[in-house]
């Protein structure tokens, strides 16, 4: 008999750990509960409508960039736009919203890298961020292409890759199980060819150690996923506050479940009962 599950809090971001398969935690306030072992179980999600800032606390009604309570986002540099589109950080003019974080998040050494989560695709992320990153985007399969040192260089960079690939992954494929195969290997030297003036360019302005070509292997990722959904449907907590539904598998920062997918990053900061009934 598996003892059952209740607990409340705000929902935050999954902690994920790389396996075969990846290892999930859901994270409701102080409890964190390991969620592999309940795939195949019935689970709740029970949004009691309040909505705290992840940042200040305050009691907001709509939360903006995964979290946040609008004067939060209004003002943190981690909810600036430079964030969505790293090629446009004003850092070195001086008018990041916070210096600070902006040294320690932006500054740094940067990965880019391509992955395979509905296909092929460039991504850009801190260099401690992997392989998180990738998991959080269910990728099956990842590779690093450059380093750089620094967000912005990542993003002009991409940028670059962005003629030739494209950035995003279509959730909704990802979801269903339907990634073709890709040959990440002989892509990254295709790409590193197709970009080879704009690199140059690049490090002509920026200096030749900013960006620099990696051969490091790739790492190939699967999930706990018991049932693909032939079409994807999603849960809405703003809708429909009461989730229910046997969970079918866990991919991205997903959980699949037989009634409709719900993205729990999307709720982050949405204070909610998480149930389990024991066996």
């Amino acid at each position: 008999m598996s003892e059952s599950i209740d607990v409340t809090g705000r929902f935050r971001k999954m902690p994920v750990e790389a396996g075969n398969p990846v290892t999930y935690t859901i994270a409701v306030g102080e409890h964190r509960v390991p969620l592999n072992d309940l795939v195949g179980k019935s689970v709740k999600i029970d949004f009691d409508g309040v909505i705290r800032c992840i940042n200040c606390d305050r009691v907001t009604k709509k939360s903006f960039n995964q979290g946040f309570c609008y004067p939060c986002f209004r003002k943190l540099a981690a909810c600036d736009s430079c964030i969505m589109s790293p090629e446009k950080c004003h850092f070195y003019l001086g008018t990041c919203r916070e210096p600070e974080w902006g040294e320690t998040h932006c500054m740094v050494e940067h990965v880019v890298y391509l992955a395979n989560s509905s296909g092929l695709k460039v991504g850009i992320t801190r260099a401690t961020q992997v392989p998180t990153r990738w998991i959080d985007q269910g990728a099956v399969e990842a590779i690093p292409m450059l380093r750089v040192a620094s967000r912005y260089l990542a993003g002009l960079v991409e940028v670059a890759c962005k003629s030739h690939v494209a950035d995003r992954t279509n959730w909704r494929a990802m979801l269903k199980g339907d990634v073709p195969e890709v040959d990440l290997v002989q892509e990254r030297e295709r790409m590193l060819g197709l970009i080879a003036d704009d690199l140059a360019a690049l490090r002509e302005t920026h200096g030749d150690k900013s960006i620099w070509a990696v051969d490091e292997s790739g790492l190939s990722l699967s999930y706990p996923v018991q049932v693909w959904p032939e079409k994807v449907k999603t849960h809405n907590l703003d809708k429909t506050p009461e989730v229910e539904g046997v969970l079918e598998g866990i991919k991205g920062q997903y959980l699949i479940l037989d009634t409709g997918v719900i993205n729990i990053r999307k709720y982050t900061g949405y204070e909610v009962r998480f149930r389990v009934d024991g066996d």
